[in-house]
């Protein structure tokens, strides 16, 4: 076989190896691995509702939004059955 230093040398490899693995994914991660803007800023994300007046008017929005879709919806469908 190859004698006492090559099982010392294969011995720190094992050793060194993952070591390094994770030194090298450990250090800098957030230069390394970051993009920028990823996340949403506060102000264009959502925003809870808390007074009775903005929760009013988020749920005549809602009501609006969901009219216009079933209008639209309709019109699909019943074009869709006139062509057939």
């Amino acid at each position: 076989m190859g004698g006492p230093n090559l099982e010392i040398f294969k011995f720190g490899m094992y050793i060194m190896f993952p070591i390094a693995i994770m030194y090298y994914f450990g250090t800098n991660l957030d230069e390394r691995f970051s993009v920028p803007d990823f996340w949403p800023k506060p102000e264009t994300t959502h925003r809870i509702p808390f007074e009775r007046d903005e929760i009013k008017s988020e749920l005549e929005r809602l009501r609006q939004r969901r009219l216009e879709l079933r209008a639209r919806r309709l019109e699909t469908e019943a074009k869709e059955s006139n062509g057939n």
